[in-house]
């Protein structure tokens, strides 16, 4: 496995020690080789993808109706 040497922010720092601490991760190698292969999942989301997300919630976002819009008439013919 190649080795790499990376800079990082206090606060970074910080919190992989807190991380290892609370026992989330045995030791810092893991935290830091876990995290950094969650956020290269994360940003590997295929552009299709998130096209195919973007148009779900846009068709959801046009079937809904907002209920004041709404000319609902209830058997007594009084609208609310």
């Amino acid at each position: 496995m190649p080795n790499i040497e990376v800079s990082l922010p206090d606060r970074v720092d910080t919190e992989i020690d807190r991380l290892v601490d609370q026992g989330e991760f045995l030791n810092r190698e893991q935290a830091v080789e876990e995290l950094l292969s969650m956020g290269m999942s994360a940003y590997e989301s295929s552009p299709e993808t998130s096209s195919q997300d973007d148009e779900w919630v846009m068709q959801n976002v046009e079937d809904q109706q907002d209920p004041a819009l709404q000319n609902d008439v209830d058997e007594d013919g009084r609208m609310f």
